[in-house]
């Protein structure tokens, strides 16, 4: 399902200039299309995060999935950018609630030495959606036409019985809702211990529940570190959006072929994969904050190297490290914050996050347009991107770690007592 959100990121790049060629629109229009799912993921993430706190990630994450591939295939059916940006927005807001909630459910399930691992692995799924998209789309856009991309966007709805079937919903949620039988299932397969029952009593701590999540963000020192995570997922949103968006347009610019410019994002999908693994390998040995930081410099040296015009094998080893410090440390970025909120917010936090995070995904395409029509020069073009990912570094500094939630619970990391009856 996470493979979604990378199909839609990178699918999109890849059609964007048979769309301007087709119904003859602008780069600031083209741009501005995409910009419509963003806002559809920025109020998904903001209202459907919340709500699965309460209502259950699993439901939330199978509505989600379903509204997101029936409105992504609908897109192929669309016969001008009035129709295709009301479908764009829809689908947005599909994945918008989906990847708060598989994130928390996800962290919620991990063994805690292994859980940014786990989370980052999970989410590996985002950048190999990208190297499908852009293998997709290398293949169909000059064979089939651009709306045959779209189509295969509504494949993953395949998926939705599986997880049905085979994916457990938060244990919390179910001791909230009384659904004992299911819990005490679900804690004999995770434990081994055959002494868990249906007719067991199992208590949640339901006081610190009460109130507005969202206002639990700020509470406990945490305000200062909440604020800076949204700018982090703000500028480093951005540059993804935007340099996926308009890639292969700026490698065509600067002379590529339209072959070459297009691998240029399989390139950075391929980087954004090991930088997901290996980021969160790091995160759980050496701490989050610092590999982050790290990254995100390295991801400015990178794309402000990309732009001075280098051989062709430089060229794609940079956006191999581009990708892996854009995409990857985003990746390794959820896991962060969804483990520095308490249990009864983590979906919350997580999706405010990357809600906030989507104003700079909105932005991203329409800058990178504004770009294009000012015809300024590549290494300009590429330093407009490498920019915020040091002010992403800057604000993951400031990030108090004294104030993230510390577990005190002794089975699998959640606020949940047994008691036999």
């Amino acid at each position: 399902m996470i493979m979604c959100d990378g199909y839609d990121l990178f699918m999109y790049g890849t059609i964007v200039p048979s769309l301007m060629q087709a119904w003859h629109i602008s780069a600031v229009v083209a741009g501005s299309l995409n910009s419509y799912a963003l806002v559809g993921m920025m109020i998904g993430a903001l209202v459907l995060g919340p709500l699965s706190d309460r209502f259950g990630r699993k439901n939330v994450i199978i509505l989600s999935c379903i509204g997101f591939c029936v409105f992504v295939g609908l897109c192929g059916f669309a016969d001008g950018p009035t129709m295709f940006a009301s479908f764009r927005f829809i689908s947005g807001l599909g994945l918008g609630g989906l990847m708060p909630n598989a994130v928390a459910l996800v962290t919620e399930y991990s063994p805690k030495p292994l859980r940014s691992t786990l989370v980052a692995l999970m989410f590996s799924g985002h950048p190999l959606g990208g190297v499908l998209a852009s293998i997709i789309g290398m293949h169909l856009v000059p064979t089939t036409g651009w709306r045959s991309v779209l189509w295969v966007g509504a494949i993953p709805l395949l998926a939705v019985p599986l997880f049905y079937a085979l994916v457990p919903d938060s244990p919390t949620f179910y001791a909230n809702r009384g659904q004992t039988e299911r819990l005490a299932a679900l804690l004999r397969k995770l434990t081994g211990d055959n002494d868990y029952t249906a007719a067991d009593e199992f208590v949640t701590d339901t006081e610190r529940r009460k109130g507005f999540p969202v206002r639990k963000l700020f509470a406990g020192g945490r305000a200062l570190s909440t604020i800076m995570f949204w700018l982090a997922f703000f500028m480093c949103l951005l540059t993804m959006y935007g340099l996926t968006t308009w890639l292969p347009k700026l490698m065509t610019n600067a002379g590529f072929a339209l072959g070459s410019s297009m691998a240029s994002l399989l390139a950075l999908n391929l980087g954004a994969i090991a930088g997901a693994i290996v980021g969160g390998r790091l995160a759980d040995r050496f701490g989050a904050k610092i590999v982050l930081v790290t990254a995100f410099i390295v991801a400015a040296v990178s794309m402000t190297s990309i732009g001075s015009k280098p051989s062709m094998f430089i060229l794609f080893l940079l956006l191999f490290i581009a990708g892996g410090t854009t995409t990857g440390t985003q990746i390794v970025a959820n896991a962060y914050v969804s483990q520095f909120y308490p249990d009864e917010v983590r979906s919350t936090g997580i999706g405010w996050a990357l809600g906030i995070g989507r104003l700079g995904g909105i932005l991203g395409p329409t800058m990178g347009g504004v770009l294009l029509t000012q015809h300024l020069s590549l290494p300009i073009n590429f330093l407009a991107f490498a920019i915020p990912s040091v002010i992403s570094a800057i604000a993951i500094l400031f990030v108090q770690q004294r104030y993230a939630h510390v577990r005190t619970s002794a089975s699998n990391d959640d606020v949940l007592t047994h008691a036999s009856s």
